[in-house]
């Protein structure tokens, strides 16, 4: 028996440092309190730091790049993300412009839910209102939200309603991906888009179906976010360059090297930055610090086209090949003459039409141009001296593109 018992305690011995190691940087400090001693975190460990992280020794030979920005501006925390919530709830109060229950039977049953909810009884009964609507609301919620805090939400009608304005949304809970509630809207409906109709004609400005109610969600649960706890803070580019990655990791270790006297910034990848936080700097004061480093951000050349529009944007380290461009619209003008033909006197013939088609095609402003694009300002340049419309643009930068001759990838919307 005492055998056992003495195996048994062996055991828990062996097996503690495994259960201490499960426990979160926060739990390990309190149990460190309670009795009484210091605890180390073996993350600041040298050993441990020079197998997570490879810093350099010293700032990379970059070229400049494009523009300088704050590290705020190009990136941001990993941990800080927005969590979507989603939620079906009835707008009240429209004149007249609310779902037709005929065609939106789910609006008469969320009126009948709602009223028994309210202590009427509604069965035996018939809805003929015009004035409620069936809405889906959305809203994200900014990271490190408390309870009570209020946040914008979006509303969308379901149904066939013609107009939300002057609409009340009444109290909808939201939900996340996880099924569990975290905010509850209610409020006005500030619709922009507006509709006159009149018996021969309809004039519609805008979207009058969908509207926003600012801050009319109450945050009821907050999401559990221990940001100071965080040892490895990680920053992901809005746009992914290496050259930016690299400068991030350098303009941090650049200040961190004087004010701390360690390089603590390493690049991973295109898109990702991971920053070791020193000792005695909470992570909120220490990102405060270097989130205001001015950086030289970079990017690939592009080019973005999108037909829908007409919309042409060039970056500007976009760079053409010197090329011989014509461009010219073919126009075919077809014109029918039909001509009347008489017979003869006492020819005993008949009046009949005889069809004539004239044709002609033209090409005008049909020239070659040679079009040089080293820079932007010339690239343009050349463009407008060719006289073409936006949609022309597009055509030549399409056939530039497939000659070979542009020096930027070209993203077509």
């Amino acid at each position: 028996m005492k055998r056992g018992f003495v195996l048994a305690f062996a055991a828990l011995l062996g097996l503690q440092p495994a259960l201490a190691d499960g426990l979160t940087p926060k739990a390990k400090r309190e149990l460190a309190a309670r009795d009484g001693g210091a605890f180390n975190d073996p993350e600041y460990d040298p050993a441990t730091t020079n197998r997570m992280f490879r810093v350099s020794s010293g700032p990379s030979s970059l070229p400049p790049g494009q523009v300088a920005s704050r590290i705020k501006d190009i990136a941001q925390l990993q941990s800080s993300r927005d969590n979507q919530l989603v939620g079906y709830g009835l707008v009240i109060g429209l004149a007249g412009s609310g779902d037709s229950l005929r065609n939106s039977p789910f609006t008469e049953q969320s009126i009948r839910a709602m009223l028994e909810n309210l202590g009427i009884a509604t069965e035996g009964g018939s809805a003929r209102a015009k004035n409620v609507a069936a809405v889906i609301v959305t809203a994200n919620m900014p990271p490190y939200v408390q309870s009570g805090a209020r946040i914008d939400i979006d509303v969308s009608s379901m149904g066939d309603a013609t107009s939300l304005s002057g609409g009340t949304l009444i109290m909808t809970p939201l939900k996340a991906a996880d099924g569990e509630i975290y905010a509850v809207g209610q409020g006005s409906v500030i619709v922009s888009g507006f509709v006159a109709q009149g018996q021969a004609q309809q004039l519609t400005q805008g979207v009058p179906t969908a509207g926003r109610v600012p801050n009319g969600a109450i945050v009821e649960r907050a999401v559990k976010a221990e940001f100071d706890d965080q040892a490895t803070l990680t920053l992901q580019l809005r746009n992914p360059d290496f050259s930016t990655a690299v400068r991030i990791a350098d303009a941090v270790n650049d200040y961190t090297s004087q004010r701390f006297g360690m390089r603590v910034a390493a690049e991973r990848d295109a898109r990702t930055v991971q920053i070791r936080r020193p000792k005695n700097i909470s992570a909120a004061r220490f990102y405060a610090e270097i989130e205001n480093l001015v950086v030289e951000a970079d990017g690939p050349a592009r080019v973005v086209i999108d037909e829908r529009t007409g919309t042409i944007v060039i970056g500007n380290d976009v760079k053409i090949s010197r090329v011989a461009i014509s461009h010219g619209t073919l126009t075919v003008r077809i014109t029918e003459a039909p001509r009347v033909v008489q017979p003869e006197p006492f020819s005993k013939g008949q009046t009949a039409v005889e069809p004539f088609t004239a044709i002609d095609a033209s090409r005008p402003n049909g020239r070659v141009a040679v079009l040089d694009g080293p820079d932007l300002q010339t690239l343009v340049s050349g463009l407008n001296r060719l006289g073409v419309k936006p949609d022309g643009i597009i055509a030549i930068l399409q056939g530039i593109k497939s000659a070979g001759a542009l020096q930027a990838d070209l993203v077509l919307q």
